[in-house]
């Protein structure tokens, strides 16, 4: 199993031979095996890149992002074929009733909310009882929207009563950061069980192509968040975006066993996906961590 993100800032030239992955720059280069590579982020807009290191890395199922000249993540290469019966897990999509959605999206919001509980519980937030009550609130396709009022008192906990998502400050620009990679990684599960992005489940806006990535990611939002609390102080810079990225290989608690978010993030798509389909019993992520295993490289 692939485990390593790999990070590339400075090469002039990235490209394949013999299964390697080859970063190369003025005065050296270097070789990473295909098959040990979960994600890689190019992280620079003077990189050249080779059609067939591209060709390998989508037939390897390898999470490519690209950032802009921010060193923001921008976009991300995908694979037509990531699934051999992707059109019929996509009909099994396009056919979900409003009524199963509505279902579904309870469930999802009831586990954000929740882990957004246990932060608020960890940092010794009196808060933490409001959002308790929420929970117990929340109605098929949240129609008394509880996942806004829990956000609201949730990041205002965290970060401060004048704090406003989405202004331009250094904590929203680290959470817009985590949120893209974490989409990203989203996505690729979601592609490689054969659905598409575009189709959600709460999420319905023409002009977002990740409707469905949108609504899965929702419950792990608060590995992010918890980051970014505990370095609101600090400079965002290439080391702290190296920390959000090995959040992804930390351990944490997914049907009562310890377990990578990139895994956990892996089995709750399937077994979410699943449970439309066919019935069977949501999973909850919930927000506990074990360990650190860092497993990155950066170039």
């Amino acid at each position: 199993m692939s485990f390593r993100t790999v990070i590339v800032e400075k090469a002039n030239k990235i490209s394949y031979k013999n299964r390697f992955l080859v970063v190369k720059d003025e005065t050296d280069e270097k070789y990473v095996h295909l098959s040990e590579i979960d994600t890689l982020i190019i992280d620079s807009l003077s990189i050249s890149i080779s059609g067939y290191l591209l060709q390998e890395l989508s037939k390897n199922k390898i999470n490519v992002i690209f950032c802009d000249e921010k060193h923001n993540p921008y976009g991300e290469l995908e694979s037509f074929y990531n699934c051999h019966n992707s059109s019929k897990h996509i009909i099994c999509q396009t056919k979900w009733t409003k009524k199963e959605k509505d279902i579904l999206w309870k469930k999802i919001i009831r586990n954000k909310i929740l882990n957004q509980m246990l932060l608020l519980k960890k940092i010794k937030s009196s808060n933490y009882d409001l959002l308790l009550s929420y929970i117990n609130e929340i109605s098929d396709g949240d129609k008394t929207n509880r996942e806004a009022h829990a956000s609201k008192v949730y990041f205002n906990s965290l970060f401060g009563k004048n704090f406003i998502r989405n202004s331009d400050d250094n904590i929203n620009t680290m959470l817009n950061y985590g949120y893209a990679v974490l989409l990203s990684n989203v996505n690729k599960e979601v592609i490689k069980n054969g659905f598409i992005t575009q189709v959600g489940i709460n999420h319905k806006n023409e002009y977002n192509q990740f409707n469905l990535s949108c609504d899965l990611m929702e419950p792990f939002r608060v590995v992010i968040d918890n980051f970014v609390y505990y370095n609101k102080e600090k400079e965002f810079n290439s080391e702290m975006k190296k920390n959000i990225i090995n959040i992804f290989n930390k351990k944490y608690r997914f049907c009562k066993k310890q377990y990578t978010l990139k895994d956990i993030i892996n089995l709750y798509i399937k077994q979410t996906l699943c449970s439309v389909n066919d019935g069977s019993e949501y999973k909850e992520f919930i927000f506990y961590e074990e360990s650190n295993n860092e497993n990155d490289s950066i170039f």
